[in-house]
């Protein structure tokens, strides 16, 4: 059985890395015996066009994706836009989006054969080999379809007791020197499981109240693997990574003991660190961590389950800084409760955190309590515009706020960020920063030329390139220059690097030369012409 699994588009903003759930899918299915190909449109262009050949080439039996919220109109799509191209093809979805949305994604979207709901692997060792024949499906746990007309959902499926029987993340299927030159860390997941309550979070509800954790050789051998493909910053993405002290010790000493050598960053919780911790962490490589904050009023965070102080946001920021991290703290605009008085609380405190901070704008995701029990809060929600859904614009009202104060507020804060930000954007430009600015803000627009470049297939578009007597690297420069429009040196200095580390080559075509991305640099072969 032949499946395309479908990483559908990203924007750069959310800082798209390599698609750690759609490469677990993939491995479970190439587990079941499938053969597995994964068709990467977070750092690629998306057409239908591009859609249907790639279709055509691998001619699969099954085509499937995953998106959260925010980007499942353009993951239906897709599904959509693939079932009328191949009528044949079994269609189906897994996430969080779909997961708590069934009834009414399968009414809507006819196009979805099938959604795969919550932790998915499990479900699909044993789907797999009956996706042929429908009259299976019943017998599945952990599914969702249609079936004369009605939505079916199967019995749930209990969580899978032991992380260490799943097959490691198939990273191999993806193009991975784009995501290299992306830049982006890999994320990994040591652990499973929330024992948190938060009101607008619905980890808990996706993968468990209760923790479960990998084993520490089996972190640190993906760890390595990764490292083998040449990336050196890894995100710990776990819902709650410092659930145990016990086994951050575990891990570290086994990331220690093996001399394996990587920056790291993770997310944490204010009431779960300590000072022995924080030194455990950063003496294994770890560089920087994450709180989510919320909100500097407490009765807000009571509302919002939150279950942490002021006082203990106040301690963990100073520990970690003691240790010798770099702090950031997350905050949400529009909890319950939230007034222009308590938006100035929240700011007051943020700044004398003295930290990097950034807010998001609070967003109702099916599956959240705040979703399911919203007559219960002070609060409306506007739209089911799923597109909405990027915690980065208002989109819900309360008595105290409307959405244009929410996102006035949230406005008026970046504005002053990046007021802030413009004699250093000149400096930049004019090549007059000192050697730590100029590569802050190097990296920052190196970043948003690449994703500009693959977002658009600009290297692809250039077809062929006549040299001309001039260095080819030099005529690849001026043309993406005229692109994209961007900054001549910056472009230069980006392209040259990309070609040395091998992400970018050439082969002779007739009178000229034409560059591709590769997909592996240490496996990469030129495209067919």
């Amino acid at each position: 059985m032949k499946i395309a699994l479908i990483a559908s588009p990203y924007p750069l903003e959310e800082a798209p890395s390599p698609p750690l759930g759609l490469c677990y899918a993939a491995a479970a299915c190439e587990a079941a015996g499938a053969q597995v190909m994964i068709i990467d449109y977070i750092v690629s262009q998306y057409t239908p066009e591009k859609l249907a050949a790639a279709l055509d080439r691998f001619q699969p039996d099954v085509v499937g994706t995953n998106s959260v919220t925010m980007n499942f109109p353009q993951a239906i799509r897709i599904i959509q836009e693939a079932k009328r191209h191949r009528p044949g093809v079994v269609t189906m979805m897994g996430g969080p989006h779909v997961s708590f949305d069934v009834q009414n994604t399968l009414t809507k979207y006819p196009e979805l054969d099938l959604i795969v709901i919550g932790e998915g692997e499990e479900t699909l060792k044993e789907l797999i080999p009956a996706l042929s024949d429908r009259r299976q499906w019943n017998s599945i746990a952990g599914i969702a379809f249609r079936e004369k007309g009605a939505v079916v959902t199967t019995e749930r499926r209990p969580l899978i007791a032991d992380l260490d029987t799943l097959p490691l993340p198939a990273r191999h299927l993806l193009p991975i020197s784009r995501y290299l030159a992306l830049g982006f860390p890999v994320s990994i997941i040591t652990s499973r499981g929330c024992p948190n309550k938060c009101i607008f979070c619905l980890g808990r509800r996706m993968v468990g109240h209760k923790p479960r954790f990998r084993s520490p050789k089996q972190v640190v051998d993906e760890i390595e693997q990764i490292l083998a493909y040449g990336f050196t910053w890894i995100n710990i993405a776990d819902d709650l990574f410092t659930a145990s002290k016990k086994r951050v010790q575990a891990l570290c000493d086994e990331i220690t003991r093996r001399g394996v050598k990587f920056v790291w960053s993770a997310f944490a919780r204010v009431n779960t660190v300590d000072p022995e911790m924080l030194a455990t962490m950063k003496a294994a490589g770890c560089d920087s961590i994450g709180f989510g904050v919320e909100s500097g009023n407490q009765e807000i965070l009571k509302t919002a389950n939150k279950g942490i102080t002021l006082a203990q946001i106040r301690q963990a920021v100073t520990w970690s800084k003691a240790a010798g991290l770099r702090v950031h703290a997350s905050f949400i605009v529009g909890l319950p409760g939230e007034s222009h008085a308590t938006l100035a609380e929240t700011q007051a405190f943020a700044e004398t955190l003295d930290v990097e901070y950034g807010y998001h704008l609070l967003a109702p995701f099916p599956g959240t309590t705040l979703r399911e029990k919203i007559d219960q809060y002070d609060l409306q929600i506007l739209t089911d515009d799923w597109s909405r859904y990027d915690a980065n614009q208002a989109i819900m009202r309360s008595s105290k706020l409307s959405p244009e104060e929410m996102d006035a507020f949230v406005n008026a804060l970046y504005q002053k960020h990046e007021t802030k930000n413009t004699e250093a954007e000149k400096r930049y430009f004019a090549g007059q920063s000192p050697p730590e600015e100029f590569m802050m803000y190097e990296g920052c627009h190196r970043m948003k030329l690449v994703f500009t470049l693959f977002s658009k297939d600009i290297i692809e578009a250039l077809g062929t390139l006549t040299v001309n007597g001039s260095e080819p690297l030099t005529s690849l420069a001026e043309a993406v220059t005229r692109a994209t429009g961007m900054h001549a040196g910056l472009v230069q200095r980006s392209l040259q690097s990309f070609i040395q580390s091998g992400y970018l080559k050439s082969m002779q075509v007739h009178d000229g030369l034409r560059w591709f991305w590769t997909h592996n640099k240490q496996l990469d072969q030129a495209p067919a012409v």
